[in-house]
């Protein structure tokens, strides 16, 4: 019996083990157009992703897309680059929402998806694992 429960804890420890090394191995890079010559600092994506500014620094549009909160980038992205967690951009959003004064981004279901928006418009900005990156999208180094 005593053998039985060392093995669960065991597979459990592994098992919590991988699970956090995969989460902690994800890094968030924002992403746009491969065209978009924007220079972006990381105050100007929170400005973007927070409805505060509509364009990037060159003048042209940007529309931001989020991704749904259901996914751990989504969290990574709020906490490390917009500096709040996801609780307190919920908050955000739902204060100008309800005043009338803004609309939070559109909300895709993955890194596949941002990708996809980012081919078909190239006034979008999102944000993606970094293991997504393809040739469809340009990485912002954040100034």
């Amino acid at each position: 019996m005593q053998k039985k429960w060392v093995s669960v804890l065991f597979g459990t420890a592994i098992f919590a083990a991988t699970a956090l090394s995969s989460s902690v191995l994800a890094e968030v890079v924002v992403v746009v157009h491969p065209s978009n010559e924007a220079s972006l600092t990381e105050k100007d994506v929170q400005r973007i992703f927070l409805g505060k500014e509509k364009k990037f620094p060159d003048g042209r549009e940007s529309i931001p897309v989020n991704q749904e909160t259901s996914n751990d980038i989504r969290g990574d992205f709020d906490q490390n680059v917009l500096g709040r967690n996801s609780s307190q951009v919920a908050a955000y959003w739902s204060k100008l929402v309800f005043t009338g004064k803004g609309v939070p981004p559109k909300e895709v279901s993955g890194d596949s998806a941002v990708i996809e928006l980012i081919k078909e418009n190239k006034s979008v900005i999102g944000y993606i694992d970094s293991a997504s990156v393809t040739g469809d999208v340009k990485v912002i180094q954040l100034n």
